[in-house]
C-alpha cells in the first residue's frame, strides 16, 4: 500500500465516523484499521525523513 492510499482510507474512516455512518458493530473494527493505518503512515514518514536526512548529509 502506498502512503497516499493509506491516508485516503484513514480520511474516509474518520469522515464516516464523524458523519455517524459507522454503526456500533463496525466501530471497533474501523478504529483498529485506523490505528493500523496511522502506524503505517508514521513509519513511512519516518523512513522518508531518514532517507532525506541521509541524502542531505552526503
Amino acid at each position: 500500500m502506498k502512503y497516499e492510499e493509506a491516508l485516503e482510507r484513514l480520511q474516509t474512516i474518520v469522515a464516516d465516523i464523524e458523519r455517524g455512518e459507522t454503526n456500533v458493530d463496525e466501530l471497533a473494527e474501523s478504529l483498529k484499521e485506523a490505528k493500523s493505518l496511522i502506524v503505517f503512515c508514521k513509519e513511512k514518514l519516518q523512513k522518508v525523513e531518514s532517507d532525506v536526512k541521509n541524502i542531505l548529509d552526503d
